[in-house]
């Protein structure tokens, strides 16, 4: 059995591929300091003392609340994590340190051409907001995480828009923006950058497009105006016909329905005023003259 001096970090059981169970044991690693890090460190200790006390304006360093401090000794990351926010110590000519801005910060995606599933060219831009997650994996494992992130987003959003049809994009933004989000997460958790929100900002189709799609909406809204045109005459006419089947069972309606008419003409002012002619009148000459002929 081999033991380690190293301190342990983490302790517990986990699930193996198998489906079995496991104890582990982590330990967090120790660096020992070589003969150069140790004359290197001293050194600085004495010019401390002995410029003080104005080597304190070097050692003493302050971070906002929305600031962490990355710190280094002699290229190696001190332990305990980042600092702030509030006042840390460092040994000057020894330590160095970054600042990291845990607020969000948003971007624009510049505008991307892309050819959609269905073989249409289209210009998408977008808005990316992102905070810094772990200000320690944004120093160590990304050169500039910002400029990563940028040039992240501009593929992704290529590749999204390749997968989608123009009315998918057109009609569903919101499912475009979520699945660009969940894509950049993953690919920059690595990085301890966590994006927050992503938005569409416009969708620039080409002017051909532009003109065949008016010409189909107006096309389309013509034939469905013609549609309710003709409806409409056709209840209008089924009730003018069951309005005259109505007036035909009784004949004291229709001479009503001529007085109604005589009170709407009247109403105007018209110079000229038309009488309808009862049709019984007509019936009855009708049948008049019938019986002449006949005798």
């Amino acid at each position: 059995m081999v033991f380690s001096k190293e301190k342990p970090l983490d302790a517990g059981m986990k699930r193996t591929e198998s489906g079995g169970l496991e104890c582990y044991l982590e330990y967090e690693k120790s660096f020992t300091m070589g003969c150069v890090e140790y004359i290197a460190t001293f050194g600085s200790v004495i010019l401390l003392i002995m410029t003080f006390p104005f080597s304190l304006f070097w050692c003493f360093k302050v971070v906002q609340e929305y600031e962490r401090a990355v710190i280094f000794r002699l290229g190696r990351l001190r332990t305990g994590g980042a600092r702030g926010p509030g006042i840390f110590f460092i040994v000057p000519c020894v330590d160095s340190y970054c600042k990291v801005d845990l607020r969000t910060v948003s971007f624009d995606v510049p505008p991307q051409e892309a050819l959609t599933k269905d073989s249409v060219t289209v210009t998408v831009d977008a808005v990316v907001y992102y905070r810094i997650q772990d200000p320690l994996n944004a120093v160590i494992k990304v050169a500039n995480y910002s400029n990563s992130t940028r040039l992240l987003a501009m593929t992704t959003l290529r590749n999204i828009l390749g997968t989608r049809n123009l009315a998918e994009i057109l009609s569903d933004r919101e499912a475009i923006s979520h699945a660009m989000q969940t894509s950049l997460d993953v690919a920059t958790d690595p990085w301890g950058v966590k994006v927050e929100r992503v938005e569409i900002k416009d969708v620039s189709l080409p002017q051909q497009l532009q003109r065949a799609m008016a010409t189909e909406a107006e096309a389309t809204r013509e034939a469905r105006a013609k549609v309710i045109a003709a409806e409409g005459e056709m209840k209008a006419s089924r009730a003018l016909k069951e309005a005259s089947d109505v007036i035909n069972q009784s004949p004291a309606a229709l001479q009503l329905r001529y007085l109604q008419t005589l009170n709407n003409i009247s109403a105007e002012k018209n110079s000229t005023i038309i009488f309808p002619l009862p049709i019984d009148i007509l019936s009855y000459f009708s049948n008049r003259t019938n019986n002449i002929q006949m005798v």
